[in-house]
């Protein structure tokens, strides 16, 4: 069997680029989209509100990556968007059951409350998705406390169901080891 680091795995990834929030977050999406798509993995890009990650996409896909976009109807894609590929599905929960059974991880950058909300959205579904957060300038240190001090006490194995990194490369190998936890 061909290792996680070199196969197509898929991961659902929550992004913002729209209202306030980390600065930083267009450059960030862009370095996730570039190591991402260097692994192997297919995107699987949520898209709602009139948000797309368009700097995540982008780059994925100039780094030569697989990248497909789950969206609600609102959603009109960009010129430099042509060609990516695009499941529109009306319902929210259709949208959110699509990405965990196309994904085997869910995946959450730092950036506005579209993202954070969408990604709990898609959590409290009740998708079993192992989730990932990048973790950078403490953007979810009151998730990582919570799951401290709430879900090791009284969640078993809950390190298997989320994870925090701190780099790029720290989040791709989180993903790679949650993914390794469950197959």
């Amino acid at each position: 069997m061909a290792s996680p680091t070199q196969t197509s795995m898929a991961v659902a990834i929550f992004a913002s680029d729209k209202g306030p929030g980390d600065p930083e977050r267009a450059s960030l999406m862009g370095e996730v989209g570039r190591v991402f798509a260097r692994k192997g993995a297919r995107m699987l890009c949520l898209a709602e509100k009139g948000v797309i990650p368009v700097p995540l996409i982008t780059a994925a896909r100039t780094a030569g990556g697989t990248v497909e976009i789950v969206a609600d109807e609102s959603i009109v894609l960009p010129q430099a968007l042509t060609g990516v590929p695009i499941t529109v599905l009306p319902d929210k929960t259709e949208r959110q059951t699509y990405l965990a059974a196309q994904s085997a991880a869910f995946v959450v950058l730092p950036g506005s409350l579209a993202s954070v909300s969408a990604l709990f959205g898609a959590w409290a579904s009740g998708a079993s998705r192992p989730v990932v957060m990048l973790n950078r300038h403490r953007a979810f240190e009151v998730v990582r406390g919570f799951a401290a001090d709430v879900l090791a006490a009284s969640v078993p194995h809950h390190d298997r169901n989320i994870q925090f990194a701190d780099t790029v490369e720290d989040l791709w190998n989180k993903v790679v080891w949650v993914f390794e936890q469950r197959h």
